[in-house]
């Protein structure tokens, strides 16, 4: 079954999945260990793992390259992040293309101003409605996987506010969206209006510190949030513990007194399915 067939069966069972935030393969590999169902590449945690902030400068083909690798390293459904399609309907199609090839089963596109920024950075701008229905509906129109979730998210609650959002969702939904996705409430009476007002599946991004409160799973579900993406945290930790590893690195030489907060070097290999691949060699040896 396509990744895609399994994310569309996923959404339509009603249930709601916490999907968490990956940026590369090894990310990937730790929560689909830790026994995700989804996972979801973020756009974002992709940027900033080169060393640059999520203000649209990454390029189409590195995001690509990345996503190939991410979806290769695990066997459960992997949801992108296509941020604006990159310029027109067109320039979203070549994007369509390569997010098919690397088998992604779905991803969302918004509707911000190119370059865009993080959803959670001030000072956003939104195009007008039109031209995010324009590329949903180029998108369905070419995409050749017909599972293929195409994921509408809007920007414009900071922007234009609560009633224009709910506005705006309902045009992308009407031009063929699969999911709704409203970024960033700032309250559970603005989360609560999305949950009635958009009878559709719906996505939730939700993350520690952002401008969405934490609500628990069980109240989303009453709600009926399909997806809830986490996206960012596992990055956030990670760089916490690499800052701490190289301060006592710098510090002292050596990371002995962290050694109940690392990884063990099996921990280590068994992250990478090591023991997988030297059977697979020693199989295949002449």
């Amino acid at each position: 079954m396509r990744a895609s067939t399994k994310l569309k069966k996923m959404i339509e069972s009603g249930k709601t999945y916490l999907v968490p935030g990956a940026y590369d393969g090894l990310s990937c590999r730790i929560i689909q260990n830790c026994g995700a169902e989804l996972i979801y590449a973020t756009g974002g945690g992709i940027a900033r793992s080169t060393g640059i902030p999520d203000m649209g400068l990454i390029t189409p083909k590195e995001i690509a390259d990345r996503l190939e690798q991410m979806v290769d390293a695990v066997s459960v459904p992997v949801i992108g992040d296509m941020d604006t399609g990159y310029g027109n309907s067109l320039n979203a199609i070549r994007a369509l293309r390569a997010y098919e090839r690397v088998g992604l089963a779905g991803f969302h596109i918004e509707d911000q101003v190119f370059p865009k920024r993080c959803g959670h950075y001030e000072g956003k701008e939104v195009v007008p409605a039109e031209e995010l229905c324009s590329k949903i509906k180029a998108l369905k129109d070419a995409a050749t996987d017909p599972d293929m979730v195409v994921i509408a998210r809007t920007d414009a609650l900071a922007v234009e506010g609560i009633d224009k959002a709910i506005e705006r969702m309902h045009k992308y939904m009407e031009a063929g969206a699969d999911v709704a996705f409203i970024e960033a409430p700032r309250d559970m009476a603005q989360i609560e209006r999305v949950a009635k007002e958009l009878p559709y599946p719906k996505l939730l991004n939700m993350f520690w510190g952002g401008k969405t409160p934490i609500v628990p799973k069980k109240k989303l579900e009453a709600l009926g949030f399909n997806l809830v993406i986490v996206p960012g945290d596992l990055q956030r930790a990670a760089i916490y513990a690499m800052q701490e590893a190289a301060k006592a690195i710098l510090d002292v030489g050596h990371t002995e007194a962290m050694a109940k907060t690392m990884a063990t070097f099996e921990d280590r290999e068994a992250a990478v399915n090591t023991q997988h691949y030297m059977e697979l060699d020693e199989r295949y040896s002449i």
